[in-house]
């Protein structure tokens, strides 16, 4: 599926000042004309900077938009052969100008990602920050983000290869319980005298109140789940043992 590009300078910028341009530059050149699918969007950069370059302007929106060039899979070699091209036909100062920008944005190095922010890459919801107020009820590290905190309350949960939290069960005196809507990695639930449900993104699972279960990560993977708070009356969490590594170690 195409990348949906969005922009939000314009009204950052000019939201207050110029407001008719902010809403041409955010929902019309890059809501409609940039997310257009008669043509990819690597060519689409292709074409921007070529038009930048022969429109002689070799600002700060050129170098944003060799980024997005670069970052749309345009090589250095790709980018150097049509800087060459594109200046028998406009110019041989402005291909100058244009490679001295170039050579910037292709010799910048990556960043060095750590294994957190490579999963966060992956998955749509965000990882949110470390779970410290229950840790005390997971084995490995967990992750905390709030998705709705109003009527029905959703969080992200997130844990990393390894991590699961404890036996648990949802108690209430009427409704209650909780749904759990997999997102991102590979993981596992189980209850009580079952074998373990493998899940993997779109899975769901529905946990009635007073089921003893617990879920977690499978050892070699991030895992994410939406966790649904089912309404309820006198609604509570009772935390149990750890799962034990026996019955952790024998999932496959």
């Amino acid at each position: 599926m195409k990348e949906k590009i969005v922009q939000t300078a314009g009204r950052l910028q000019l939201g207050e000042f110029a407001p008719l341009f902010a809403h041409l530059n955010d929902d019309v050149l890059f809501g409609e004309v940039w997310n257009d699918d008669t043509i990819d969007t690597r060519t689409r950069c292709v074409i921007t900077v070529v038009s930048l370059m022969a429109s002689g302007i070799t600002d700060s929106s050129l170098t944003y938009h060799l980024r997005n060039a670069k970052a749309h899979g345009v090589t250095k070699e790709e980018i150097a052969a049509m800087i060459t091209h594109a200046a028998m036909y406009v110019g041989w100062p402005r291909a100058w100008a244009v490679f001295r920008l170039a050579k910037e944005v292709w010799n910048e190095e990556a960043p060095t990602l750590t294994e957190e922010e490579k999963y966060q890459n992956s998955i749509f919801f965000p990882v949110g920050q470390p779970n410290d107020a229950y840790a005390r009820y997971f084995i490995g590290q967990s992750y905390l983000a709030p998705v709705s905190v109003t009527q029905i309350p959703v969080f992200n949960v997130t844990f990393e290869p390894g991590c699961r939290n404890n036996w648990h069960i949802h108690h209430a005196s009427k409704g209650g319980g909780q749904m759990l809507i997999c997102v991102g990695g590979r993981g596992y639930y189980q209850e009580w005298g079952r074998e373990a449900i493998e899940m993997k993104p779109g899975d769901c699972v529905n946990i009635p109140e007073g089921i003893k279960h617990w879920h977690g990560a499978a050892p070699d993977s991030w895992f994410s789940h939406l966790a649904v708070e089912v309404p309820g009356e006198n609604t509570r969490a009772e935390w149990l043992e750890p799962v034990s590594d026996e019955i952790y170690q024998a999932l496959k």
